[in-house]
């Protein structure tokens, strides 16, 4: 079975990808993420992701897109919703990129996480799925997180601090200066 496997971020991705390799699917990864703010950190995590991919052997799709203004556009409205707003954005796109491409599903790295809204991304990726007719393969990663991120460190990929968006960015150094609860 052909799956679309949509990408984050190398850390993120590694046990995802072996894990689908060892049930037997057949993947290609999927770099789409506009989200990711700013230019240097979004450069640095495809970047990553281009490099293991090839030492893999795992054949990419990388839509370059760097969005910053499609995505501010998108959340200006609801920034502390705006968690939503970005997972519509790369799960439709990846539902569409599978379903024009003959994947028989997709899924996505962010279901390793958890800090992600898992639910959340779950509804969305079936509604994606629903509009495309291409097949959401859900799992949830999130118990190899741990595991993910210590291969990550010990293959020295570059490991990002927050989600990708530039609010989150916000978010985090605030609250390192205890601006923020």
């Amino acid at each position: 079975m052909k799956t679309l496997l949509h990408i984050c971020c190398a850390p993120c991705a590694n046990r995802p990808i072996d894990i689908l390799r060892t049930d037997g699917f057949e993947v290609t990864g999927f770099w789409y993420n506009p989200n990711i703010h700013p230019v240097t950190e979004y450069r640095a995590r495809r970047n990553c992701l281009q490099s293991y991919a090839q030492e893999i052997e795992l054949p990419l799709i990388v839509r370059n897109d760097y969005g910053l203004r499609p995505f501010v556009r998108a959340v200006v409205d609801d920034i502390p919703g705006r968690c939503v707003k970005c997972y519509e954005m790369r799960l439709y796109e990846t539902a569409r990129q599978a379903a024009e491409g003959g994947f028989d599903s997709f899924t996505s790295s962010l279901f390793i996480s958890p800090y992600q809204k898992h639910e959340l991304m779950r509804e969305v990726a079936e509604r994606a799925a629903a509009e495309y007719g291409v097949q959401f393969l859900y799992r949830d990663f999130r118990p190899y997180f741990k595991e993910g991120q210590e291969f990550a460190r010990e293959h020295g990929f570059y490991m990002q601090k927050y989600c990708g968006c530039i609010f989150s960015e916000e978010e985090r150094y605030l609250k390192a200066k205890k601006i923020l609860p």
